[in-house]
């Protein structure tokens, strides 16, 4: 029993030294060639300096590296359980009455904890940088303005309203918006406002809208309600809600998000009308990642730990890389059609992982009992 733990714990410590070191240099080399491209794009625009897309780079830097962790896993555990199968070191030990599976927990749960504290501890580090870094290259390296400019410079949303009939509704659209530092405008706004059971009571237009602390300040605005005369045109408060970083932040990448902000910031989508579905996705797929890595740790175990006198050493490790290039193809394929809403989002972040883990199982089984 000894001697299990102790060998489990040898093997653990090998497969993180491989997996820690895989993560670094692909990293790095990931992070090069998106400063490559950083450089590219900023070759037309004097005021990016080289300070500034370093800068751009070194905060991408968090988010590159969770991009990267479970491949790092993966092609880890391949250097790692190869070596120690050339070695003969786990011959020996399965010879002595060890089995895979004892001396293959203690790493696989080492990539689980892997995973685990990337999604608890990076993320949050991940998200900070990863906004500033979207920030500067709003600034420096993209025309227009921002992330609102993707939906043409227009504004849907919808709002809790309380002004007319409780619990109601009020959905506001404006043709154009500009954000501020502390406010947001809006040209051309209409806002119709509805009553529990969205049937319309009242709509608003208005020639421009500000918002504010607390409140939409509507200047211009007209009044129609059903029945009676439109009134003359004059400055309206419509109490909310929300705020220009709310705002802001509905048209964010979920990446910009912690694990933490993520679930309130969903439920603060679903109620001001805005869609959730990227970031629910994204939620999921970052509480999927501990079982993503432990899945890429016995992937790639299954695929290295042929004995060398077999032969096909070569062929068994490409056939691992591919393997695993194979299921990050499955998971992207899966994120578009959760994303499409073809697929819940719990499903599309979870099934790759969860097939990837049963096709290692039966390597593994096939391996030690086959």
């Amino acid at each position: 029993m000894t001697f299990a733990v102790t060998l489990s714990l040898y093997v653990a410590r090998v497969f993180m030294a491989a997996v820690l070191g895989m993560l670094a240099a692909l990293t790095g080399l990931v992070a090069l060639f998106d400063f490559i491209e950083l450089l590219r794009r900023s070759a037309t625009r004097p005021e990016a300096t080289f300070g500034i897309v370093s800068e751009i780079a070194a905060l991408r830097l968090p988010w590159v590296g969770m991009q990267i962790l479970p491949f790092a896993v993966l092609l880890g555990a391949i250097v790692a359980f190869w070596r120690l199968t050339r070695s003969s070191e786990l011959v020996v030990a399965r010879a002595a009455g060890v089995s895979a599976w004892q001396f293959l927990a203690t790493p696989t749960l080492c990539a689980i904890l892997l995973g685990g504290f990337a999604t608890a501890a990076v993320t949050p580090v991940s998200a900070v940088m990863r906004g500033r870094a979207e920030s500067l290259e709003d600034t420096y390296l993209r025309s227009g303005n921002g992330a609102m400019a993707l939906n043409g410079g227009q504004l849907w949303l919808r709002q809790a309203d309380h002004g007319l009939v409780p619990q109601g509704v009020a959905v506001l659209h404006a043709e154009t918006v500009s954000a501020h530092t502390k406010e947001l405008d809006a040209q051309a706004v209409s806002i119709f406002r509805l009553d529990t059971r969205d049937r319309p009571i009242q709509r608003i237009e208005a020639a421009s809208a500000r918002l504010i602390s607390g409140a939409w300040e509507l200047q211009g605005a007209r009044t129609l309600t059903p029945g009676h005369l439109p009134d003359a045109p004059r400055t309206l408060e419509l109490p909310t809600d929300l705020t220009v970083s709310r705002v802001q932040e509905s048209f964010a990448a979920p990446d910009t998000f912690s694990v933490w902000a993520l679930p309130g910031f969903i439920a603060l989508l679903d109620r001001s009308g805005f869609s959730s579905i990227r970031h629910r996705l994204h939620f999921q797929t970052l509480l999927a990642l501990p079982l993503l890595s432990g899945t890429m740790c016995l992937l790639g175990a299954g695929f290295s730990m042929r004995p060398q006198r077999r032969g096909g050493v070569a062929q068994m490790i490409g056939s691992g890389v591919a393997a695993g290039f194979a299921l990050f193809v499955v998971s992207k394929l899966a994120e578009e059609f959760g994303q499409s809403g073809a697929l819940p989002p719990l499903l599309a972040a979870w099934a790759p992982a969860a097939s990837g883990l049963m096709l290692s199982l039966a390597l593994l089984l096939h391996l030690e009992d086959g």
